[in-house]
C-alpha cells in the first residue's frame, strides 16, 4: 500500500493505519527528516527478520537504531548518559543525528550485538513523531538505499513503492525525502566520536 499521509498535519486515522500494521508484525518505509527508512516495531522479531532479509544483513553485524519519540525514551534503552552528552543532546534533538550508547537489559536481544550498544534517533519529523506516539513504542530505522551508482538514496516515495511494494506493508507519502543521512555519533565511552558525517552538524551543539 502507498499511503499519503500530510508531513506538516498528519491524519491521525492514517497514523493509526501504519501502528496497527505495526503492531501485526509488519515492515514500513517512512520519511524522516533526513532520507526514507525501513521499520518496524522492535518487540516484532519476524518483522526484524524481514528488514534483516531486505536489507540483506547478518543479524549479529547489523546496526539498526531505533526512532524514539522523545529524551524521556531514552532511560528505557541506554545504560547511561553523562551530563555533558544530555545537554548537548537536549539541544541538538530533534533534529538529524544517530547518538550510540551502551545498551542497557532492556534492548530487545535481537538487536544485541557483541558491541552491546544501541543507536538512538529522535527525527525532526512530524509523521515519524506521531507514528511512535500512537505505537507506544520506538521502531527500527535503516536507511532505505538507491541501486543507482551515482545516488545514495531514492527521494521520490512513489520510486520507491515501485521498488518495494512487493516486500513491504506499507510505504508512506510524505513528501520528497532528503539525499544525506544523519550524522553518527558514538557516545558510548562518554565522549563524541563523530562515526558518519551525515546532515548534522554537531559543532553548532558543543
Amino acid at each position: 500500500m502507498l499511503l499519503r499521509i500530510h508531513p506538516e498535519n498528519p491524519e491521525l486515522r492514517k497514523i493509526r493505519i501504519v501502528a496497527d500494521c505495526l503492531k501485526n508484525g509488519g515492515v514500513i518505509i517512512y520519511p524522516s527528516d533526513t532520507v526514507y527508512a525501513l521499520g518496524c516495531d522492535i518487540y516484532q522479531p519476524k518483522a526484524i527478520d524481514r528488514i534483516y532479509k531486505i536489507k540483506n544483513k547478518d543479524p549479529r553485524k547489523a546496526n539498526f537504531s531505533f526512532i524514539c519519540y522523545d529524551m524521556s525514551h531514552l532511560s528505557d534503552f541506554v545504560f547511561s548518559i553523562d551530563t555533558p552528552v544530555y545537554r548537548v543532546m537536549r539541544k541538538a534533538l530533534p533534529g538529524p543525528f544517530t547518538f550510540i550508547f551502551k545498551a542497557n537489559s532492556k534492548v530487545p536481544k535481537i538487536f544485541q550485538s557483541k558491541k552491546k550498544t544501541v543507536g538512538i534517533r529522535l527525527p525532526d519529523n512530524k509523521i515519524c513523531n506521531e507514528l511512535v506516539k500512537e505505537l507506544g513504542n520506538p521502531i527500527i530505522t535503516t536507511s532505505v538505499h538507491d541501486d543507482d551508482e551515482i545516488l545514495d538514496y531514492t527521494t521520490d516515495p512513489r520510486l520507491i513503492y515501485e521498488k518495494y511494494e512487493k516486500i513491504v506493508d506499507i510505504v508512506i507519502d510524505g513528501g520528497f525525502g532528503g539525499n544525506m543521512p544523519s550524522t553518527v555519533v558514538d557516545c558510548s565511552d562518554g565522549e563524541f566520536t563523530v562515526l558518519r558525517e551525515g546532515l548534522g552538524k554537531l559543532e553548532d551543539y558543543l
